[in-house]
């Protein structure tokens, strides 16, 4: 029985006033938002492997030091830079809905407008395991047994959970552990671990040496499939073991627009990664450099041109597999310009609606470049904390509860099907130069946070030349819910007489202070300097996390 311990410390409080440089390096470099998830991929890169093996150790490092956020029962997506070949790939590691989960089952139940957020129906095929294993088998350079050895190791003797951690853990706890079927595997006794208090985990140990010695195959046709399968239905779900055994990963082309003298990268629907590049798109047309960082005029064009791009991805983002996704046309430059011109540069627009180019027409995030310049922006989430909060007894992971983004509108593109993925909030992005030569790395997560912070990092890196930390640090804006008429949080930091300005343009302003900015995200960035190879990292203030180097 563990015995239970008393905090070293007085509970933090949120106040992020501290200041941190940019790390700079040579020898290879991991971000993330945990100190031991950095640690676990500066093992695999100092042990001879490259930036796609120690991208999937720190995955699999957060997934036992950071539950609350992501797992091996939840999606990943990442970009993958090869050195030599400059060449980006984009991995979509996400699960498709159970084969008899139909619009008409729902409505026979009666839910015709939404599904709860924690409801057995949104647990989708968790589409971590195979991504990892895929990562691995075409960029990496070790096995999964090499890579998985940090965090078995890690789940074995214990860790001292973290202070934010530990904050996020104890509201999940009431969220969803203490109502899901087998939640309180993932307590202390029945309540949160402590920020210092170990947390050992040896069911995940379990399940990472079960996909060590038997690689994707062992998490979807073997006893841990069938655990799921048989919990999931015990909770009044309906995902199957032949739901399991059929996933698998795609390989998409990757996507992307210039910004400036960038060319910006993100994956494809079923990820939001558009909304991004058509904010961006839209934003290239104002000479935001000339107006004040944090002023007014640059906030309210960068606020309405990420208005523009949701009403656009909450229509089109959808799966690829199952409906055409008009990309091309929606990042033109000439739906670009009819899009611009919707906004009044004095003036906050009331609404807006998805415009038709065509006729008719809380996750962790982690970012590495290894010393021979390949990189992989990686990201892993059981969406909404612990997902469902569904664990499969003794394995030691939650069921994600993806399929809480689905229409259940039969007209809408993204509405629910059998065998298909929903709007994914998960997103990593990448940078490249001219000459096609990496440029960053980087990702902010936070549900639909993501394309708003990719977007304000993108104007601090090429509008402001600013370095990684200092891009991170900088005061945020997030449009709460990301739908075009969203509420507009701000970060302290702001200043009050910025927010009274936004507030006379039209905006529904509101200041966003401690454990709350949470909402606005928590970004890792990596820069190359394409001269001399020098890594350039920063990791973000309002997390545990850091970005380290090898020695």
């Amino acid at each position: 029985m563990e015995k239970e311990s008393k905090s070293l410390f007085q509970p933090i409080r949120l106040e992020f006033q501290s200041r941190r440089s940019p790390l700079i390096s040579r020898r290879g470099m991991v971000a993330t938002s945990q100190p031991l998830a950095v640690a676990a991929g500066l093992e695999i890169l100092s042990t001879g492997g490259n930036a796609a093996d120690a991208a999937v150790a720190t995955a699999a490092a957060l997934n036992v030091t950071e539950p609350v956020s992501t797992g091996i029962g939840g999606d990943c997506f990442a970009l993958y830079f090869e050195a030599g070949s400059n060449r980006i790939s984009a991995l979509n590691g996400s699960g498709r809905a159970p084969y008899s989960l139909t619009l008409e089952r729902l409505e026979r139940e009666g839910l015709l407008e939404n599904l709860p957020p924690f409801h057995p129906y949104t647990v989708t095929v968790p589409g971590a395991c195979a991504g990892w294993c895929d990562l691995v088998s075409r960029h990496g350079r070790l096995g999964m047994e090499k890579v998985l050895a940090p965090a078995i190791r890690l789940a074995e003797e214990g860790f001292p959970v973290a202070p934010i951690t530990a904050f996020a853990w104890k509201l999940g706890l009431e969220r969803q552990l203490r109502s899901a079927l087998g939640g309180m595997e993932l307590t202390l006794q029945g309540r949160a671990p402590r920020p210092g208090e170990i947390f050992r985990n040896p069911g995940l140990a379990a399940t990472f040496k079960k996909v060590a010695e038997g690689g994707k195959k062992a998490f979807y046709q073997g006893e841990i499939a069938a655990s799921i399968a048989e919990t999931v239905q015990s909770a009044g779900g309906c995902l199957s073991i032949e739901d399991l055994a059929a996933h698998y990963s795609t390989w998409p082309e990757p996507i992307s627009v210039t910004y400036r003298d960038l060319r910006i990268w993100e994956c494809p629907p079923n990820g939001q990664g558009l909304a991004a590049l058509l904010a961006l798109k839209i934003l290239e047309g104002f000479d935001v450099q000339d107006l004040r960082p944090l002023s007014a005029g640059r906030l309210h064009l960068e606020v309405e041109a990420l208005r523009l791009a949701f009403a656009d991805a909450r229509w089109y983002v959808a799966d690829p597999e199952a409906i055409h996704v008009p990309v091309e046309a929606l990042l033109s430059n000439a739906y670009a310009a009819e899009r611009r011109r919707l906004i009044d540069p004095g003036k906050a627009a009331q609404t807006f609606h998805n415009g038709a180019p065509v006729s008719g027409s809380d996750t962790v995030y982690l970012s590495v470049v290894d010393e021979r310049g390949n990189a992989c922006s990686f990201i892993n989430s059981n969406y909404m904390g612990f997902g469902t909060g569904i664990v499969p007894p003794g394995w030691g992971f939650s069921l994600q509860n993806r399929g809480y983004n689905f229409s259940l509108d039969a007209a809408h593109p993204n509405a629910l099907a059998p065998g298909k993925r929903p709007y994914h909030t998960i997103i990593p992005a990448m940078a490249t130069r001219p000459d096609n030569s990496l440029f960053a790395s980087f990702g902010v997560m936070g549900g639909f946070m993501q394309p708003q912070g990719h977007l304000q990092v993108v104007v601090a890196l090429a509008d402001d030349r600013l370095d990684p930390q200092t891009a991170l640090d900088r005061p945020r804006f997030c449009l709460v819910d990301g739908t075009p008429d969203s509420r507009l949080a701000l970060e302290t930091g702001i200043p009050d007489r910025i927010m009274t300005q936004l507030a006379e343009m039209g905006h529904r302003v509101s200041m966003v202070t401690g454990q709350d900015r949470a909402v606005f995200g928590r970004g890792q960035i990596i820069v190359r300097d394409e001269q001399n190879g020098v890594l350039w990292g920063g990791s973000d203030p309002r997390a545990d996390g850091c970005v380290m180097s090898v020695a």
